[in-house]
């Protein structure tokens, strides 16, 4: 990676391969061009240490610069991907970045929202409003079905069953699942199809489920805002986001005796390590059962 137009080509392949090849959504393919060009603007250095070598000085400008463990490896993980691409189209002979380990990421626990504080959220927006019926029914979905916040926005009306309970998602890499949608939801989501989506509409058409009043769908930065807003109304004092909404999803179905492998399909994991940060719902539960029902305990 010498020459900045060369370069800049294989980018624009590498993205290229990840949009058209791999299905990744635009989000990740923009944080896979960002990473890639801030590591390409990076001087090159004394070209006797390598490629790698200029990889670990790049790592090291990153922690110099205050960057979080977690966001250094999604930048080692962008250049992984990318190197390894290069090695499969025959481009350079070796990857340069297979002997640099991830750097440790701490352990945290996922904050999660109370029953009392869902149920204030979720009461929150005006049900006398087409807004409010539709933002409602936004909060029942999010918190009954722990979708992704761009998996819910891009929903389609054919997409929820309100018969079955069964709503269909299109997650990360176009990979679809199928989601079971509670009682609470569907009837607010019914609530909102009957009064409040044609309210938003007037005589505009939408395939998508939740639209806004110019009939477009509803975008991740409306919601965001609109969920903040909730629950500020609602007197949370976290700071609530959908993905609180899905830690919250995720933890309380533990709580109730779910099964970690069920709640990693829901979720929509690939991987059944991204859903083991919830273990420590599992380790609660377990020393409750022991201190209830052990003749020792």
């Amino acid at each position: 990676m010498t020459e900045v137009s060369g370069v800049e080509s294989q980018i624009c392949r590498f993205l290229d391969y990840c949009r058209i090849e791999k299905g990744l959504s635009r989000n990740s393919i923009a944080a896979y061009g960002r990473d890639l060009r801030r590591f390409a603007s990076f001087p090159a250095g004394d070209a006797a240490g390598g490629e790698a070598d200029r990889v670990r000085r790049y790592l090291d400008s990153l922690y110099e610069a205050g960057m979080s463990s977690r966001s250094i490896a999604r930048h080692l993980t962008s250049l992984r991907n990318f190197y390894g691409f290069l090695v499969r189209e025959g481009e350079i002979g070796a990857d340069p970045v297979s002997g640099i380990p991830l750097p440790r990421q701490p352990r945290t626990v996922p904050k999660r929202l109370s029953g009392e504080e869902v149920a204030g959220l979720l009461a929150a927006p005006e049900a006398t409003t087409a807004v409010g019926l539709r933002d409602r029914a936004m909060l029942e979905l999010c918190y009954a079905s722990g979708p992704r916040v761009s998996e819910l926005c891009r929903a389609g009306v054919r997409d929820i069953d309100l018969e079955m309970g069964v709503l269909k998602v299109t997650g990360k890499g176009n990979k679809q699942r199928l989601i079971p949608v509670g009682r609470s939801a569907i009837e607010a989501i019914r609530a909102y199809l009957e009064a409040g989506r044609g309210a938003l509409l007037g005589k505009r058409q939408s395939g998508y489920l939740f639209v806004t009043a110019r009939g477009g769908p509803l975008t991740r930065q409306a919601f965001w805002k609109a969920i903040r807003g909730y629950g500020l109304k609602a007197g949370i004092r976290l700071r609530v986001t959908p993905h609180l909404m899905r830690h919250s999803f995720a933890t309380h179905l533990l709580e109730g005796g779910a099964d970690l492998r069920s709640v990693q399909t829901m979720l929509g994991h690939a991987d059944i390590s991204t859903t083991q940060i919830y273990t420590h719902v599992m380790s609660t539960r377990l020393r409750q059962t022991i201190d209830e029902h052990h003749p020792r305990a």
